[in-house]
């Protein structure tokens, strides 16, 4: 039997202190991830932004932006995955309107 998926927005902050290539890393675990359990419609990294208001002491940080269709519970594991990773500063996962 077929799993309905819905459609889904995930922004994501990375610290980008740890460096280039590991910030690299980090966004390409997530987009796999998400690759893995759905089906990415797009990604757009943002790239380095500043902070609304500061985040651990840091003003800056690394967005990416991913819209994709996957289960309804994967979203959750997502924002759980989010959570204990230490370089993830910030995270949103929506779900979208069809």
């Amino acid at each position: 039997m077929e799993q309905l998926k819905s459609m889904y927005e995930t922004v994501f902050i990375v610290n980008n202190t740890i460096g280039e290539e590991a910030v690299k890393a980090v966004v390409e675990k997530f987009t796999k991830l998400i690759a893995d359990n759905g089906e990415v419609e797009s990604v757009n990294e943002w790239g380095v932004r500043k902070l609304a208001y500061p985040i651990q002491d840091l003003n800056e940080g690394y967005y990416v932006l991913v819209k994709f269709s996957a289960p309804h519970a994967f979203p959750a594991e997502l924002s759980r995955l989010y959570n204990i990773n230490d370089s993830i500063l910030r995270s949103l996962v929506i779900k979208c309107e069809q």
